[in-house]
């Protein structure tokens, strides 16, 4: 018969062997950040891509961001206390509300911004501390409305009123709204409309939904702001965060010295023998050969048939990718088909040559460092 000290450490020793549930993150939001069917394709809201940022193991996304809501009237329709029901010690409340609060048109939506909005606000921070959870404040995502170029802050005082009670009431903050700003600034007037559910074939132009695209791009920015406010969440973030712009990109851009560029290989192709004695016609694309502060040379090479470039010992680095055809390669005295997909590192010392084989043309892509002046 087991004794009683050995019955209770064997239950110690299988209640701890037991995985801790993963930690609910609950999403109190409006429909920037709410889940949509199939048959909203293709809007989706930043909440409906959290989960995809978020070790499974660890966080569990519950999204009970609801399309039209204010922080008044999520709470007057009973999802606020839906979500209570579930919420527990441990847990994370991200709350987001704004655009529909500053629907003065609708008394059952919105609240001033001074002391209604954040008034509204507290019930959820105070719901998280009486679960024992973690309430963080999350500012409304930006609307994309641009005029003559500059981008417009269409929640001003809203925004604000999010910050204010924030610092007042110690409480993290995401301040979604500096961000998405920063990103569509970056991103510009055009080419911001994909994130957006700007879609011809539905006749829609619509500035303050998301396409896939856009939900990832804020749940990206969410994730990285909450990152800054707990570290040990790093841990458990399953893609990487480094996205968006900071507020600096534009003077950035415009204080570069060396300027990114675009060309198109048509505009550069040079005719040349096989190089380092090797056989037959080539052509050679030496793109960025003229950029200035460039480390590297990246090229793509042509060989036609029975072209080659020629066998040479190496005092650098240099990759061959295939892009198409295939080639004989030799390798310090060994030799290897190669096809389309294979790479090739060649190391200092090592001596290598490439010949085209078979019908089609061999296409390389090729990196190698540039020599230093």
């Amino acid at each position: 018969m087991l004794r009683p000290l050995v019955i209770v450490m064997l239950f110690t020793c299988c209640v701890s062997a037991i995985a801790a549930p993963p930690r609910q993150v609950f999403i109190a939001g409006d429909s920037t950040a709410s889940h949509y069917g199939p048959e909203r394709a293709p809007r989706e809201g930043w909440g409906q891509q959290l989960q995809g940022f978020l070790d499974d193991d660890a966080y569990v996304v519950r999204n009970h961001a609801q399309s039209g809501r204010s922080s008044r009237s999520f709470v007057s329709e009973g999802w606020f206390d839906g979500m209570a029901k579930a919420m527990r010690a441990g847990d994370v409340l991200l709350i987001q509300f704004g655009h529909n609060d500053e629907k003065i048109e609708d008394p059952t939506r919105y609240n001033e911004p001074r002391q209604a909005f954040p008034g509204w606000l507290m019930r959820y921070v105070e719901l998280a501390r009486e679960k024992g959870a973690t309430p963080i404040l999350v500012t409304p995502v930006a609307r994309r409305k641009f005029d003559h170029g500059q981008l417009l802050d269409t929640h001003g005082l809203y925004a604000q009123a999010v910050r204010d009670l924030a610092s007042r009431e110690n409480v993290g903050l995401i301040d979604l709204s500096a961000a998405s700003m920063d990103w569509l600034r970056a991103a510009g007037d055009e080419a911001s409309k994909a994130y957006f559910m700007h879609v011809p074939a539905q006749g829609q132009r619509d500035d303050t939904h998301f396409q896939q695209r856009g939900a990832v791009m804020v749940a990206c920015l969410v994730v990285a702001g909450w990152k800054q406010l707990d570290r040990s969440l790093a841990a458990h973030v399953k893609r990487d965060t480094d996205c968006g712009a900071p507020a600096t990109a534009l003077a950035d851009r415009k204080a570069q010295a060396n300027p990114s560029l675009i060309v198109h290989e048509r505009d550069i192709a040079m005719e040349q023998p096989g190089p380092h004695g090797g056989a037959g016609d080539t052509t050679a694309y030496p793109f960025f050969r003229e950029a200035p502060a460039l480390g590297f040379e990246f090229r793509k090479r042509v060989l036609r048939r029975d072209a080659g470039i020629g066998l040479h010992q190496h005092h650098k680095d240099e990759i061959y990718y295939v892009l198409s055809g295939s080639g004989i390669y030799e390798l310090d005295g060994e030799a290897r088909e190669v096809r389309a997909g294979d790479a090739m590192l060649t190391r200092p010392g090592s001596t290598h040559a490439i010949r085209q084989h078979g019908e089609d043309d061999l296409v390389l892509l090729i990196m190698y460092g540039k020599k230093q002046e």
